[in-house]
């Protein structure tokens, strides 16, 4: 993950947002329905024309996208009932959305989550989500297996809320779950082994881990059924920076070095995977809309 991603999670940390619920029968158990994109993928263009960019994306073929903008209960500055319109209009559905869930959405004192997160999953049903996703863990808990515990317990429970909405909470995977060790086992082992496979889904982001867990077909093996979604992305050396973080970054699907295909087949069969989000955060000088109309018609001929 490169650092302005690191920079976005981490200062959107307290943010709050979405995720509700589409027909059973889009999410069809064992079929791939629809490939959406993660629209950080075209962050500063959803800055600067966020309708203009999701009109492009409905234009050139996507149906489903995810949100990574979820601020004072506004997805890029609009409440949900005008979000969902424009997306209505576009003949857009958002099952999914992104939003870092801290220690600081629990109560202690109530025994309960804050408002703030409450409306998260309120804003999510609204919107027709069915995930409500976070994307990072902060790092004073990584380590400290007292406030991990807590934490486990709290993904659960926000797992239980949702589910009262017909949603999942779910869990988005970066690098560090796999060189961060809780006692002798690896933080990403302990999240799966910790979380409620019924309340909890895992999207597992299979750029991410390469260069720290570069088989992502064996952690599928390891877990069948558990990657209900998943983000598709295929790495490169990092020319801009090498030494940072994995040594790798985005680019074009089937310019890289990840078996993307195979990693697809086995989500698929034995992975669980319902749900597909492609996600491009480097481009190599590419026009970012330009790289994730080319993602797209790769994932056509790949037969998705």
């Amino acid at each position: 993950m490169n650092s302005s991603r690191r920079s976005f999670l981490k200062n959107s940390a307290m943010a709050v947002t979405a995720a509700a619920l589409l027909p059973d029968s889009v999410f069809a158990a064992g079929k791939i329905q629809r490939v959406g994109l993660q629209l950080y993928s075209v962050r500063d263009l959803m800055r600067t024309d966020p309708a203009g960019t999701l009109k492009k994306l409905a234009d050139m073929g996507y149906v489903q996208v995810e949100h990574a903008s979820y601020t004072n209960r506004k997805f890029y500055g609009w409440t949900a009932k005008e979000f969902k319109k424009i997306l209505d209009d576009l003949s857009l559905v958002m099952p999914s959305g992104h939003t870092v869930m801290t220690t600081q959405h629990w109560d202690a004192a109530k025994n309960d989550f804050t408002d703030a997160w409450k409306w998260t999953v309120e804003d999510a049903a609204y919107m027709g989500q069915k995930y409500v996703i976070s994307p990072w863990m902060d790092t004073a808990v990584r380590t400290d297996k007292s406030a991990l515990d807590r934490t486990m317990e709290q993904f659960n429970k926000s797992g239980e809320l949702c589910k009262k909405s017909g949603m999942k909470f779910g869990y988005h995977n970066h690098d560090f779950e796999f060189t961060t060790m809780v006692g002798d086992m690896r933080l990403f082992d302990y999240i799966m082994q910790h979380t409620d496979q019924s309340l909890v889904a895992q999207q597992l982001d299979i750029g991410n881990m390469y260069g720290r867990e570069n088989d992502a077909i064996s952690i599928i093996k390891k877990y069948p059924g558990r990657f209900e979604s998943m983000h598709v992305k295929d790495e490169i050396k990092s020319a801009e920076h090498p030494n940072e973080g994995t040594g790798y970054e985005s680019c074009v699907l089937g310019l890289g070095v990840l078996p993307v295909k195979d990693v697809l087949k086995a989500a698929k069969k034995i992975g669980g995977t319902t749900h597909l989000i492609i996600e491009q955060e480097s481009y190599q000088g590419m026009d970012p809309i330009d790289s994730v109309k080319i993602d797209l018609q790769t994932m056509k001929k790949w037969g998705y």
